[in-house]
């Protein structure tokens, strides 16, 4: 077995390990507003469930030679946020809004994505999605490097209102198949949901 101490590697080199190794990972779209009123969207792929009880998801957003990216500040800014799950459908489109763009310029209108408004909060979600979260920030993180300054802004939202297409919905349950959702792999690598197999857990 291979033993290796992080700390002897180079940042890019425990990216690059990491991201190969932490497979498949679901990819979050993200919507945010700025203060100037521009609605910024971004996928992240360093996301994930919280708690069930209440409904909290994290993103991981990498800082950017130590600057906030404009979806960490928007959401810190503004304390909202809607979370869309990417599929096969929308990955396409979603995968230009990772385009680096000034904080002026929106990445939704470059991907020519469908801007809908939402319930509960003020930022909009996306028509293509066929499952979104509006969500609130519930806390965040600064997250330090080797020299002590942070390099990463962890964030915590409250989901507060769900929107699911209808054929999704079955018995409480998301349909699998019909979702589609897609995965990030390493590179320019995606993945679909491969062959499912089941185990039961024990009592």
């Amino acid at each position: 077995m291979l033993s290796i101490d992080p700390n002897t590697l180079p940042a890019k080199e425990n990216y690059k390990f990491l991201i190969g190794s932490i497979i498949p990972r679901p990819i979050a779209f993200v919507t945010s507003i700025s203060e100037e009123g521009v609605l910024n969207g971004a996928p992240f792929s360093y996301f994930n469930i919280v708690s069930a009880n209440p409904p909290l998801l994290s993103i991981s957003i990498q800082r950017n030679g130590g600057n906030r990216k404009d979806t960490a500040r928007n959401i810190i800014q503004n304390g909202e946020f809607v979370v869309h799950i990417t599929d096969e459908n929308n990955v396409e489109k979603i995968n230009i809004t990772a385009a680096t763009l000034p904080a002026n310029e929106s990445e939704i209108e470059l991907a020519g994505l469908t801007p809908l408004s939402s319930k509960k909060i003020s930022v909009p979600g996306i028509k293509e999605a066929k499952v979104r979260f509006e969500c609130i920030l519930e806390h965040y993180l600064e997250l330090g490097g080797n020299d002590s300054e942070p390099v990463c802004d962890f964030i915590i939202g409250r989901i507060v209102q769900y929107y699911i297409e209808p054929e999704l919905y079955e018995k409480g349950r998301i349909n699998r198949e019909k979702l589609g959702a897609v995965s990030r792999l390493a590179g320019d690598d995606y993945a679909k949901i491969g062959e499912v197999f089941t185990i039961k857990r024990p009592r």
